[in-house]
């Protein structure tokens, strides 16, 4: 599959904007600054196609981008930080309960940062992903600012506050230095070329 050949499909605002054509899913979902953006374009090897935004809650809708005509990247709405009204909130969470309930995903990507434990709301994801069914590996971005004695454990931590079971792969990440970019694609591929 040819990363370099992606482009924007639509930002759905609703499940009614959900593409009709059917291609498997990668959706990646993150806290607003956790760096979602920033992972995605490292996989592209791309410095800006994703927006990477000063403020956190930049992705506000279900953003589709179709790579190699075969998948579709889907990039949910951030959590946690954004500053908006509890009415957004709300469109938020109802966009987010009927894009899992749509049953669309082939692979889900929850971002984490490597460096704290897990939020409440990293915890809330997680469980959406494994009450879903779907299969979804947990990406520990900003590896690169941890020391090599806070690796393991941080690791341990992130495992057991999500609750994963011993199949759902944790890698350690870098979207600044491409750590884990590989074992990443590998895993996008076996589901996006079944």
């Amino acid at each position: 599959m040819n990363f370099q050949n992606v482009e924007f499909l639509i930002s759905a605002a609703s499940n009614k904007d959900f593409p009709k054509n059917r291609l498997p899913e990668i959706a990646f979902a993150g806290k607003s600054n956790v760096g979602k953006s920033s992972v995605i374009n490292r996989i592209l090897n791309r410095k800006n196609f994703a927006r990477v935004g000063e403020k956190p809650g930049k992705t506000i809708h279900v953003n589709y981008f179709t790579i190699d005509r075969k998948c579709y990247f889907v990039d949910l709405p951030g959590y946690g930080f954004a500053k908006v009204s509890a009415s957004e909130k709300a469109r938020w969470s109802k966009l987010m309960e009927d894009y899992f309930a749509a049953g669309r995903i082939d692979l889900g990507v929850l971002i984490v940062d490597y460096r704290h434990p897990p939020t409440l709301n990293d915890i809330t994801m997680a469980r959406w992903f494994l009450d879903s069914g779907c299969p979804f590996v947990v990406v520990a971005n900003k590896m690169d600012k941890l020391k090599k004695s806070e690796l393991e454990p941080n690791l341990v931590t992130i495992r057991e506050d999500l609750e994963l079971p011993e199949n759902c792969p944790i890698i350690p990440f870098s979207a600044e230095k491409g750590n884990g970019r590989d074992e990443l694609i590998r895993l996008i591929l076996e589901k996006a070329e079944k």
